[in-house]
């Protein structure tokens, strides 16, 4: 990754950012354009000849920014906050462009990322088919050689993509097909012989974002466009950047979620009921506001944290975007639905924009990988590693959170380290009992893991803050007091799921007697982690203060 904004030019940006959106994109500008289903070309390039975005993620030596994964981060968040649809359409440029920057020849990146930062091009990203889906080892669209003598001097794709945002009105596409020498990344100019793109899907939410239908019958390119200069990288180059592009998504999750949460939050300050403020009753923000918060923050945490790993450490990181991706997506989602809620008959109307946040966050839950997806993701690899280490990994961590706590004990590391402890249990008891045959299972273990690494991740943050350790460009919003309270109260929420649910689950799918099952339940530690619920609705209480603290006027 580039090397990084610092903290004053980042903060500049997102304000720009703001400014940009206050001018040009009211909410009353929004809602018009979600009515006539209309795609705000002009406003999107405007968003990359005036503002820049799309410098963001080009290095600095190609005339971008040199943004890092924590920028790009920041900058999706605010982006999704305003609108998820016009941030799918930038997202798509990101995007489209990360084939070459990961996988390209110094002179492709050279060459085209100069262009995208000069000329300000959108690009999409040509990798999903009708039938293949998010699978891309089963993609259809065929490039063949052309030849002259026996030299290969180009290719003519042929297949149909589906699904691709900015698809209608990018002015450069990767397009993933089949080679003779494997998957393999091609870039294709718009207006290209043969090269048609559909009408717009009519789609549920995000319909300020343009999404078509791509058909290339036997569109001719060059031997200087394949991705990288060698055939069959394809599918290996698309690896490479998953980390990345999940971080991305679980940001549009996070904002949108937050773009809801708050307006939800701001009505129920003037909204009275029985003689006070519904801001001022549990039975409102207990249910419909505190959670929320919990699990966005938690999503908060671990993106930051897989944001820094990109930016500092050598790896893929597929798994932990995954994570990231699910934990920010649906808990977005969640917090949308129940934004509308929380508005009552105003919220179900398209009048109130928290009716548009709701359709419009529903798609991160989807693209770039269903939670799904994202579930088996995280579920097969942190398998494999409770297998590699002998059912030690979870329980190192755990180990690791009791050092934690001892050096300081606000913020819940003891209760995350009883939900790790209690995962590794029931993993292992998945294991000597055979019960990863149910695909279920699996699916399910996907969602554990995700709630409790997040909790890990949320207390490393709540303890850099205290200490004054936090990375400079983390998001501001909560004081350590206020962080502190969010991460015991989230720590409760994964000792619960670890403990309560994963033995559910475990016991749901085996043959245990009623002794075996109550051994099972001691290993797992199951009256520790009732016992760690006591505090909870203090701290839930703490949670809401600090929320309607920050965002009263």
């Amino acid at each position: 990754m580039p090397g990084g904004l610092d903290r004053e030019t980042l903060e500049m940006i997102l304000g720009a950012i703001d400014e940009f959106a206050s001018q040009k994109l009211s909410d009353a500008t929004l809602l018009e354009l979600d009515e006539r289903d209309e795609f705000p070309e002009q406003t999107v390039r405007e968003m990359g000849s005036e503002l820049g975005v799309q410098l963001l993620f080009i290095a600095e030596e190609y005339g971008g920014m040199g943004g890092d994964a924590m920028d790009v981060y920041r900058v999706c968040e605010q982006m999704a906050r305003i609108d998820v649809g016009v941030a799918t359409g930038v997202l798509a440029t990101f995007l489209g462009a990360d084939p070459i920057i990961f996988g390209g020849t110094d002179e492709q990146v050279k060459h085209w990322m100069t262009r995208v930062a000069e000329e300000g091009l959108l690009m999409a990203y040509g990798a999903t088919e009708p039938e293949a889906g998010s699978d891309l080892g089963s993609l259809k669209t065929k490039a063949v050689h052309v030849t002259e003598g026996d030299e290969i001097v180009g290719y003519k794709i042929s297949g149909n993509k589906q699904w691709i945002s900015n698809g209608g009105f990018a002015d450069l596409y990767t397009i993933l097909a089949n080679a003779p020498g494997g998957p393999t990344w091609f870039i294709v100019d718009r207006g290209a012989d043969g090269f048609t793109q559909g009408k717009p899907e009519d789609k549920h939410g995000i319909r300020l974002s343009n999404t078509a239908a791509l058909s290339l019958d036997d569109v001719e390119v060059g031997v200087d466009r394949v991705v990288g200069g060698v055939e069959g990288q394809g599918l290996m180059q698309a690896q490479m950047v998953f980390g990345y592009t999940r971080v991305m998504v679980a940001a549009f999750g996070l904002g949108a979620g937050w773009a809801a949460l708050e307006r939800a939050a701001e009505y129920s300050m003037g909204r009275i009921q029985a003689g006070g403020p519904l801001s001022s009753k549990q039975g409102y923000t207990h249910k419909l506001i505190v959670p929320h918060v919990l699990r966005l923050e938690a999503a908060r945490a671990y993106i930051e944290d897989t944001a820094r790993r990109i930016n500092e450490e050598e790896g893929l990181f597929n798994t932990e975007g995954a994570i990231a991706k699910y934990m920010a997506t649906v808990a977005g989602n969640a917090a949308a639905d129940d934004a509308i809620q929380a508005l009552g008959g105003y919220g179900y109307t398209k009048e109130y924009m928290v009716e548009k946040i709701k359709r419009d966050v529903r798609i991160t839950t989807i693209y770039e990988g269903t939670s799904e997806i994202m579930e088996m993701t995280i579920a097969r690899d942190r398998w494999q590693e409770h297998l590699k280490s002998r059912g030690g990994y979870y329980h190192d961590r755990a180990e690791a959170l009791e050092a934690l706590h001892a050096r300081r004990g606000d913020v819940g590391a003891d209760v995350t380290a009883l939900a790790f402890h209690a995962l590794a249990e029931v993993l292992e008891a998945a294991r000597v009992s055979r019960l990863t045959r149910n695909q279920h299972l699996l699916f399910r273990f996907g969602e554990i893991i995700a709630y409790v690494e997040c909790a890990g991740a949320l207390v490393e943050r709540a303890i850099a803050i205290a200490e004054g350790t936090a990375p400079a460009k983390t998001d501001p919003r909560f004081d350590a007091e206020a962080i502190a309270a969010i991460s015991r109260a989230f720590a409760r929420d994964a000792a619960y799921q670890a403990g309560e649910v994963g033995l559910r689950w475990v016991i749901g799918a085996g043959q245990f007697s009623d002794e075996e099952a109550m051994t099972l339940s001691k290993a797992v530690g199951l009256e520790a982690v009732q016992r760690s619920q006591r505090g909870l609705l203090d701290d839930m209480q703490l949670v809401a203060d600090a929320l309607y603290a920050d965002i009263r006027p």
